[in-house]
């Protein structure tokens, strides 16, 4: 079972929810296989992560480049999320 909802999915974005019920042992470390763009849609004090970097605010949009691990790091309350996805064109 996945820590979060999906609200919406559009072929542009996806609004995910996660629970303030979420165990943080479920926000795993992780790599997706597009480039993608988020940010929260409500002022939030949960936090995102590169591996070997230091966690930042979601509260401004973050690039996460294809395969490079990340993962959110739990605060208070729910956190929703806006991803757009950035597929690559193939020639």
């Amino acid at each position: 079972m996945r820590p979060y909802i999906n609200i919406e999915t559009t072929d542009n974005y996806i609004i995910r929810e996660f629970s303030q019920d979420t165990d943080e042992l479920d926000l795993i470390w992780h790599i997706d296989d597009e480039d993608r763009t988020i940010i929260a849609i409500e002022e939030t004090d949960w936090m995102f992560q590169f591996d070997d970097e230091l966690p930042i605010p979601l509260n401004s949009p973050i690039s996460i480049p294809r395969h490079k691990v990340h993962r959110v790091i739990k605060g208070s309350g729910n956190l929703k999320l806006k991803i757009t996805k950035h597929f690559s064109k193939i020639s």
